[in-house]
Parts: structure tokens; C-alpha cells; sequence
């Protein structure tokens, strides 16, 4: 009865870490597919309307004018976009110098005109209205 007992609670665990690793997958799915429609907008050129389309967090840290001026220096000298491979995905509920919450941390491998090899690293965080939008970009 004991071992049987033991049995049905390690299934319990094993099924209940199951579905916890599915939820954080669907997480990471429907963060990607906002950073890659946000990812079209930079790529576009369409730097206010990529401003418009982050999370509070970001719009609070980072004025319009600040982002627009970020991205004309860094991005615009890279060139057209000319492959982009997703490379990691990492679902994180916590994040250094953000507030706790769900946030997954997408890094593509990718490529422009005028710079053949950079790792872009996209942040998502999903916001209280259940819409994933970026919190973060950084091009290395």
C-alpha cells in the first residue's frame, strides 16, 4: 500500500512538472511570434511604431525620441536584414532590474548587409492585459 502510495505521488510530480514545462513552451511560442512582428517593424524602419508596440516597462525607461536616435545610430548603419535563425529561448520569471513577471529571452543568430555575423537578444515580457510585448533589445 505504502509503495503503491509512493508510486502514485512520483507520477503526480512527474505529470505536474510535465504540464509546467508545457505552459512555459506556449509561453515561449507566443512570446516569439510578438518579438518576430515586432522584429519586422525595426527591420521595416518603422522605429516609432516599434516603440509604440513595447511593453510600459520599456516605454517608461526609454522615451520615443531616445529609441528612435538609438536606432538610427545602432540599427540603420547595419543595413538590411539578411538572415535571421533563432537560436535560444529561455522563459524567465525574473529578470536583474525588472520586476517579477514573465519574461522569455529570445536570441537570434543573424545576419545584415554591412555586419555578416550579430546575436540579436529580444526580451518579451507579458504584460497584465495577456499581450506579449518587448521589454528589451540588445544587438551584439
Amino acid at each position: 500500500m505504502i509503495r503503491r502510495l509512493a508510486y502514485l505521488v512520483a507520477i503526480g510530480l512527474i505529470l505536474s512538472g510535465s504540464n509546467t514545462l508545457a505552459a512555459d513552451s506556449n509561453k515561449e511560442l507566443l512570446a516569439l511570434s510578438a518579438a518576430e512582428q515586432w522584429l519586422t517593424m525595426v527591420d521595416s524602419g518603422k522605429y516609432d511604431d516599434s516603440w509604440k508596440e513595447t511593453s510600459d516597462l520599456f516605454r517608461n525607461a526609454v522615451q520615443l525620441d531616445q529609441w528612435v536616435q538609438s536606432m538610427q545610430a545602432i540599427r540603420k548603419p547595419l543595413g538590411k536584414r539578411i538572415s535571421r535563425m533563432m537560436k535560444t529561448t529561455v522563459y524567465q520569471s525574473t529578470l536583474p532590474g525588472a520586476p517579477d513577471g514573465d519574461y522569455v529571452v529570445i536570441q537570434f543568430d543573424t545576419s545584415f548587409e554591412n555586419k555578416k555575423a550579430a546575436v540579436e537578444t529580444i526580451t518579451p515580457m507579458l504584460e497584465t492585459d495577456g499581450a506579449w510585448r518587448v521589454s528589451g533589445y540588445y544587438i551584439k
